[in-house]
């Protein structure tokens, strides 16, 4: 006797998410945050670069890092990725490069790359208390919060992977109050980050 041949499912596991994030709005929630964010984002970059016209920072971050002691440095790149993380990492992990013991200190950058995330997660919580922004968040962006909150470990994950600013996603799941757990738990990635970068950077220094 002849066994049936097995069904395909009618649908693959990549369309079912797909309707999943379509029937939650995921994806016009991500394209609303792009549009609101895209104008602050470029006028950053038109200010870098008008500033980087004037004044080569890339000169003046390298000469910074050959100037200051090891723990100067340590320090200004942690209060870089605490406040906004505006400064490229791949600039103190290139420095880490050409010291005695590479790794070491890029498992030291990594961490405080981590701990100023984490830090800014309060920051952003304590923006949240003060009575004009709790007051903002709660009747103007209440609808935004909610979706926020859903979505806010796809934040999370993205800052700490791509090359964007980890600290302001760590500011806004803050305000947003995404549970500390989750941002300790997906910030974690910020450390595999780390690793694949001096994979890269250490073979070609």
């Amino acid at each position: 006797m002849k066994s049936k041949p097995k069904s395909k499912p009618d649908k693959s596991r990549l369309r079912l998410l797909h309707q999943y994030y379509q029937f939650t709005g995921f994806y016009s929630f991500v394209w609303r945050a792009v549009k609101r964010s895209l104008p602050t984002i470029i006028v950053i970059v038109i200010a870098i670069y008008a500033i980087n016209h004037f004044f080569d920072i890339n000169a003046f971050l390298v000469r910074l890092t050959e100037s200051l002691p090891v723990y100067g440095v340590l320090s200004f790149f942690f209060a870089s990725e605490t406040l906004l993380g505006l400064i490229p990492p791949e600039m103190f992990i290139a420095w880490a490069g050409k010291l005695s013991d590479p790794w070491l200190y890029l498992g030291i950058l990594a961490l405080l790359s981590y701990f100023g995330g984490l830090l800014s997660y309060w920051i952003g919580y304590i923006i949240t208390k003060i009575p004009s922004v709790h007051s903002y968040l709660e009747t103007k962006m209440e609808k935004q919060l909610k979706n926020s909150k859903k979505w806010g470990g796809f934040l999370i994950i993205v800052g700490a992977l791509l090359p964007l600013p980890f600290s302001i996603s760590c500011i806004a799941a803050g305000i947003i109050e995404f549970p500390f757990k989750n941002v300790v738990l997906y910030g974690s990635l910020r450390l595999v980050r780390f690793v694949i970068y001096g994979l890269i950077i250490f073979n070609v220094l």
